[in-house]
C-alpha cells in the first residue's frame, strides 16, 4: 500500500463542497471515482480542509492509499484524464510515509478572499469573486482586521453547524489590500471554524463601506454571539490557497 499526497485545484461552483455529500456532487466523489477507474480499487480521499458549496481551491492537499504500484507522475496523468470534464485538476502528486496525513499532519492553512469593487458587473470572474459596487476603503478594512488577529473566541464568526470542539482559534494573519478594483483578503491560521473566513470578510466589508466602525467589529468579536454578526460573505470569493506541513516549504 502506497500513500500518495495530491495537490488539487478546483472550481467549487458545480459542487456541494469538497467533502462527499449524500445529496449532491462533491470534489471528493469525483477524485475517488477517478481513482477507482484508474486502479480498480475503492479508495478514500482525505483532505487538509473542508470547503462549502461554491468555494474554490488553488492548492488543496489530500491523500489516498493505493495498492497497485504507480509512479506519481503516471498517477497524476491518469487521474486527470478520468476527471475530465469536471473542473478538478491534480497539479501535484508525491509519495509520502504512511504516518503522513493530509489533515492531521497539517500545521497551517491559508485562504484568500477576492472582492471586485466596481460598478460594472462581473463577466470573467462571475462566480469567482464577490461583486461589491459601493466603494470600499481597503485601508480601513485592514486596520479593523487587526482586531481579529490573535487568540480569540470566534463564536460570532462561527456557523451554527460548525463541528469544531472549541470556538477558540489563533488567527495568525488577516491582511486586506487593494489591487486596482480588486480587494484581496488573506487569512492564515493553524485551523479555522466553519464559515469563519466568510464571516470575517462580511463584517470587514461593512467597515469598508463605512456602515461599521472598528469599534463595532471589536464589539462583535467580544459578543461571542452569532446574532452579533453583521454579514456572512458569499462563498464564490473564497479560495483555499495553501496547506503547510512540517519540514515542507
Amino acid at each position: 500500500m502506497t500513500r500518495f499526497a495530491l495537490t488539487v485545484e478546483f472550481d467549487g461552483a458545480p459542487f456541494f463542497g469538497l467533502q462527499r455529500q449524500a445529496d449532491g456532487p462533491s470534489v471528493q466523489q469525483c477524485i475517488e471515482e477517478a481513482a477507482h477507474a484508474v486502479t480498480g480499487e475503492t479508495v478514500t480521499l482525505h483532505s487538509a480542509g473542508r470547503t462549502d458549496s461554491g468555494v474554490h481551491a488553488l492548492a488543496m492537499r489530500c491523500h489516498l492509499d493505493i495498492e497497485k504500484p504507480f509512479e506519481p507522475f503516471r498517477l497524476l496523468q491518469a487521474l486527470n484524464a478520468k476527471l475530465r470534464p469536471d473542473p478538478v485538476a491534480i497539479i501535484g502528486c508525491e509519495i509520502k510515509p504512511d504516518d503522513w496525513h493530509a489533515r492531521f499532519s497539517c500545521i497551517g492553512r491559508s485562504y484568500e478572499y477576492r472582492i471586485r469593487n466596481r460598478r460594472a458587473p462581473l463577466t470573467l470572474e462571475k462566480g469567482r469573486a464577490w461583486h461589491i459596487a459601493r466603494p470600499l476603503d481597503a485601508d480601513a478594512m485592514h486596520e479593523a482586521a487587526q482586531a481579529l488577529v490573535g487568540n480569540h473566541d470566534f463564536t460570532t464568526f462561527r456557523s451554527a453547524h460548525c463541528q469544531s470542539a472549541s470556538p477558540v482559534k489563533t488567527l495568525d494573519r488577516l491582511d486586506v489590500s487593494r489591487e486596482g478594483d480588486a480587494i484581496i483578503i488573506r487569512a492564515a491560521a493553524r485551523s479555522f471554524l466553519h464559515h469563519q473566513v466568510r464571516s470575517m470578510v462580511g463584517c470587514l466589508s461593512l467597515v469598508g463601506q463605512g456602515t461599521w466602525g472598528i469599534d463595532q467589529l471589536a464589539h462583535a468579536l467580544e459578543a461571542k454571539d452569532r446574532a452579533a454578526l453583521g454579514l456572512n460573505a458569499p462563498p464564490e470569493g473564497l479560495y483555499f490557497v495553501k496547506a503547510t506541513y512540517p519540514q515542507e516549504d
